[in-house]
């Protein structure tokens, strides 16, 4: 986002009951057996429909312990069986309900046992060539974001401008990222993710090219701003792609390379950009850009294929009812879409009114922004550090930010030890733990970003080595991931069906505020020294350290008083409509049990 990120839960534990239904196939999906559907499906669809229906009357979110963060929630309404889209049946259809003349008068689509179409199915070594491509899109991204940052100085000189307007090349960017996933999430729910993908990245490569060969500034401008909305695309679908490709067992590895990426992109831009400013001048770091882009623009629209489930099997109704004259096969989409004014309600103005009434979205959207801002504050406070104190290149300045980029990669290598962690820590609580669980990690790693600061500001001396503030990056760069993705869970566990709402209103104000603080780094660090303006970033970061600490002790008063989220009291209904058999069940014979599924429900949404 701002995503989502992919939080697929499993059923409570108990679902896994020995007593099957008779007439049941139970089809081999990985380490999950998905029950077939049977006739008496109709009371299954019956039973979920209402529960939808009673939790949107009252607008306060109840557990469902086979949540996917990625089905379409907001697209569809709440009738919709949404187990259409992760059972596999040997008849590839679900039956209608029955209707008073005691037929179904629809069949809705899915995918069959081991069916090609499937991108869970695919083999590993394609769905991790996958993974990869759209892991290096985004890297390409957040790479493209920064990199122009290594050449301010150039751009300002060239067109007589200020180094305010010159920075307006990254605020305009960053704030692309907050408009674009506002239109992009809705249309990729509708269209799928694979033209979403092609279209924008294609509208990103072209309009690279008029701020390499502009002739003024704001000719820069126009374009950087086009591609910050366009280059979110990519950005706001990523997640749900590797959500689309893996199971939820098998999440954990993918999604901590994928986790990396939106940071390190941004750490290496202006390393490449400050060798490449220094030989070649400011327009080779929009060259490089459309080098980068063009490639994986091609990658991702011609090797990539579509992977979104509800759009395969949407396609594949289509075809069935064209070569069979059958109308009756259909998909969730063509019977129980939402109206558009109430889709543009929930894609439009939810995220605000979540952001605004809801104090855990605001909060955590609160200290989000502060870490975004503080990450592209780096790219204006370095090289006043290291260019104007110390007197280095902007090559050399950018090698600095390598501990930066080591620190977010082995955060994204310890990432493992926290789904192991809540595997631990949840078996106390039968399954069902509390949202503020997530908390644990941003509670443990919420120090590293003062004390990075901290020695960032008090090592800043000019007359001081390198070592100390490059090392305070490291400190800041180490805690960035565990702070996003403990942020991420905890949002996705408290607002449950919501959650995409949520995150999309914390991903917005972020990158607004991420825009704006580009803006003022420069006179901040000249009226308050090297030393205070980094020690009042630090200040800021140790206030914003509360926030996990508060949600710990108040969380689960907070969100009873919450007008939208999930307030816990419900736990034993969720477990008996677990025990029902609605969508994918977890079974006895699993490898993998629910402790460990839930735990790596590990949510990236940068």
């Amino acid at each position: 986002m701002d995503h989502i990120d992919p939080n697929e839960k499993p059923p409570a534990e108990g679902s896994s009951g020995s007593a099957t239904p008779p007439n049941n196939e139970q089809v081999a999906d990985g380490n999950v057996k998905y029950e077939s559907i049977h006739p008496a499906t109709s009371n299954r669809r019956s039973s979920r429909a209402l529960s939808r229906r009673a939790s949107n009357a009252s607008s306060k979110e109840q557990r469902d312990p086979n949540m996917d963060i990625n089905l379409p929630y907001r697209t569809l309404s709440g009738d919709a069986n949404l187990s259409e889209y992760i059972t596999e049946s040997r008849s590839g259809q679900i039956p209608g309900p029955v209707e008073p003349d005691g037929r179904s008068h629809y069949k809705l689509v899915t995918f069959l046992p081991n069916d090609p179409e499937n991108p869970k199915n695919w083999s590993k070594a394609y769905k991790w060539y996958c993974t990869m491509v759209v892991a290096i899109t985004c890297f390409v991204v957040a790479f493209a974001s920064s990199v122009v940052t290594a050449d301010i100085i150039g751009v300002a000189d060239e067109f007589h401008v200020s180094e305010e307007v010159a920075l307006l090349t990254v605020s305009l960017f960053v704030v692309g990222f907050g408009v674009g996933p506002m239109a992009f999430a809705p249309l990729s729910e509708i269209l799928g993710r694979r033209i979403i993908y092609g279209t924008t990245l294609l509208i990103a490569v072209v309009f690279i090219i008029p701020g390499a060969v502009a002739k003024n500034v704001g000719t820069i401008l126009v374009a950087r701003a086009i591609d910050g909305i366009a280059f979110s695309a990519p950005m706001t679908l990523v997640g749900g792609t590797l959500a689309d490709l893996w199971r939820s067992e098998e999440r954990g590895v993918p999604m901590a390379a994928f986790s990396a990426a939106p940071f390190i992109g941004p750490a290496i831009g202006p390393l490449v950009g400050g060798f490449l400013s220094d030989g070649a001048g400011w327009r080779w770091l929009y060259w490089i850009q459309l080098i980068l882009s063009f490639v994986v623009w091609v990658l991702i629209t011609f090797t990539v294929p579509e992977t979104y489930a509800p759009t395969i099997l949407a396609r594949r109704a289509k075809k069935m009812r064209k070569e069979t004259g059958d109308k009756s096969y259909v998909t969730e989409e063509d019977i129980d879409k939402r109206p558009f004014s109430e889709r543009m309600r929930i894609f439009l103005l939810r995220p605000f009114q979540l952001l605004f009434s809801e104090l855990i979205v605001f909060l955590i959207s609160l200290y989000m922004s502060v870490l975004y801002g503080l990450l592209y504050m780096f790219f204006v406070a370095f090289p006043i550090i290291f260019q104007e104190g110390k007197g280095y290149s902007a090559g050399i300045t950018g090698l600095m930010f390598i501990p930066l980029a080591i620190g977010v990669i082995l955060s994204a290598v310890c990432a493992p030890l926290v789904n192991i962690h809540y595997r631990k820590v949840i078996s106390k609580y039968d399954g069902l733990p509390p949202p503020e669980i997530r908390l644990i990690p941003m509670m443990f790693s919420c120090w590293f970003i003062p004390i990075g600061l901290f020695i960032f500001a008090w090592s800043s001396y000019p007359r001081l080595t390198w070592w100390g503030p490059a090392m305070g990056g490291f400190s800041v760069g180490f805690g960035f991931i565990f702070l996003y993705n403990s942020a991420n869970n905890y949002l996705v566990d408290s607002y449950q069906h919501q959650a995409a709402s949520a995150l999309a209103a914390k991903t917005c104000i972020r990158s607004f505020w991420g825009a704006g603080v580009v803006l003022f780094t420069n006179q901040m660090y000249d009226r308050l020294g090297y030393q205070w303006a980094s020690s009042l970033l630090g200040f800021i970061g140790l206030a914003c350290c509360l926030i996990p600490f508060i949600f710990w002790t108040f969380g689960e008063r907070i969100r009873r008083r919450s007008k939208y989220a999930y307030a816990g009291d419900d736990i034993t209904e969720t477990a008996e409509k677990a025990n029902v058999g609605m969508g994918p069940t977890a079974r006895e014979d699993d490898s993998e049990d629910q402790d460990l599924r839930r735990a790596r429900s590990y949510v990236s949404n940068p």
